[in-house]
């Protein structure tokens, strides 16, 4: 097996490579002035297994064309078979059609990735396991909130509150509570029956004198958070901290989460923010260990 860290990821590939033990392939790419993109593959890749590192957050279009050329490329060249390792797998949350007219725009994406070679596809924590149902091929999700778990518990926060930002992210806070060792809990949600709108509220959650993680999957625009530090606030906690394992932080969301008295933004490297304090290196590396064993 050989490893290709794709422009949107090529740290992070990198170093997948060198923990894996495993061959990398450079890519040269570039963006011509009309905004088309090229690469190619500065190494040999016939008859091998190649794993491709890139992920597709912002911006997705080119990050996604970019990825299905260098699957197509890799596999023009000879390739026996493309995994795709795509650590923040975009348009997941599009996989279902609410309105007549609308696309599930994770089944184009699958479908032109498909065209483009690949043949299995890894992610981490997508944000709904019903996308990975539309490929027509092998598609699997990781989950990295042990690996952010253990970065705080590296730092001597043991035994720190996990806290879901709704019931149905409870199942997050469990990952990381069996790493920490402390409580879990989650915040609810009440929805006004003339309005519609939904509150958050901290029934049931006992936050005062402690220090308390909130774990997600993604932060886009911070919202969530900003709620759920201001119930923490009123509950009189010790701390605050936000743990996510895609960073999106969209526009002014880190500054808002800040303001809003969370004490530090941690997350992975599947989207590289300043926030991206843990590394999917160790997960990913050893997913292609065995792999390759396999």
């Amino acid at each position: 097996m050989k490893v290709i860290p794709g422009p949107a990821s090529k740290e992070l590939g990198e170093k997948i490579a060198q923990l894996s033990g495993l061959e990398k392939i450079p890519v040269t790419y570039k963006v011509f002035p009309d905004g088309e993109s090229y690469v190619r593959l500065e190494g040999s890749v016939r008859s091998e297994h190649v794993a491709i590192v890139q992920t597709t957050s912002a911006p997705q279009a080119a990050n996604l064309m970019q990825l299905a050329f260098m699957a197509a490329a890799a596999k023009r060249n000879g390739a026996r078979k493309v995994t795709a390792v795509i650590p923040y797998l975009a348009y997941a949350r599009q996989d279902k059609i609410f309105l007549q007219g609308e696309n599930a725009s994770i089944e184009t994406v699958a479908a032109m990735l498909h065209a483009a070679g690949i043949d299995e596809l890894i992610t981490v924590n997508v944000h709904s396991e019903n996308a990975l149902a539309k490929f027509p091929f092998p598609a699997r999700s990781l989950t990295a909130i042990p690996l952010l778990a253990e970065h705080f518990v590296q730092r001597g926060f043991q035994n720190a509150f996990a806290l879901a930002p709704d019931k149905g992210a409870m199942y997050i806070a469990e990952q990381a509570q069996r790493v920490l060792g402390g409580e879990a809990g989650s915040l609810e949600k009440e929805r006004d029956p003339y309005t519609g709108q939904t509150t958050q509220t901290g029934k049931n959650l006992n936050a005062k004198g402690k220090t308390v993680i909130i774990f997600d999957d993604i932060i886009s625009t911070g919202g969530t958070i900003v709620g759920a530090a201001k119930i923490l606030r009123e509950q009189g906690a010790k701390q605050v901290f936000a743990a996510c394992v895609h960073p999106l932080l969209i526009g002014d969301a880190e500054k808002r989460i800040m303001d809003a008295g969370v004490k530090e933004i941690v997350g992975t490297d599947s989207v590289p923010r300043r926030a991206s304090k843990v590394s999917l290196a160790p997960l990913l590396s050893n997913e292609l260990r065995t792999l390759q064993s396999g």
